[in-house]
This record gives structure tokens, sequence and C-alpha cells, in this order.
């Protein structure tokens, strides 16, 4: 059975960095498209980031030339770099894969304010 769990999350002044990781459990992760999404309060969840198994990389217009995702196969984790943290970027932020089948993390918390 698949889990994944993330971790990476806190609190950071506007303009702060942080990097955010992903931890999956299960087969053929190598194979698995992976991504990040978030939900802030009172919004719907959104796409912030996703990688899939040949590298390619799709942002959202929000995220590009600020965030950066990645992937390990043999680790097994997909990490989202913050960089240039905005107000706006306050969110719960939760891991994605997809492999025959969708899966979540438990989301962890990102705060940006000063």
């Amino acid at each position: 059975q698949v889990q994944l769990v993330e971790s990476g999350g806190g609190l950071v002044q506007p303009g702060g960095s942080l990097r955010l990781s992903c931890a999956a459990s299960g087969n053929d992760f190598s194979r698995s498209a992976m991504g990040w999404y978030r939900q802030a309060p009172g919004k719907e969840r959104e796409l912030v980031a996703r990688i899939i198994s040949d590298g390619n990389r799709v942002y959202a217009d929000s995220a590009r030339g600020r965030f950066t995702i990645s992937r390990d196969n043999d680790k097994n984790t997909v990490t989202l770099q913050m960089n240039s943290l905005k107000p706006e970027d306050t969110a719960v932020y939760y891991c994605y894969m997809y492999l025959r089948g969708a899966y979540w993390g438990q989301g962890t918390q990102v705060t940006v304010s000063s």
C-alpha cells in the first residue's frame, strides 16, 4: 500500500525559503508521476508543481521561477524547494502520487508572515 509522508513545513518571513520533502512507500516509484498541491484557508486545492517519470516538470504560474520540484528515484523522495516566499504562499502543502491510482500525503503547513 502506498504511503506519502511530507515534512519541512514551518513559519518563515516573506522572502525566505523552505524545502518540503515527501517520502513514498510502495513499488515502482520511478514509474510514478509526483506533484505538490496546496490549499489555503477558504480556497480550492491547487497544483503547485508536478514531475513525471521522465523528469518533465510543470509549474503553476504563481510558482514558476521561485519553486523547483525534483525527485530522487533511488530514495523514493520528491522535494519542493521554495524561494522568495510570499504571504500568499501560506497554505497546507500536499504531496501527490499517481501510479495506477491517485495517492495523497497528510499535508504540511507553510506559513509566510512577518
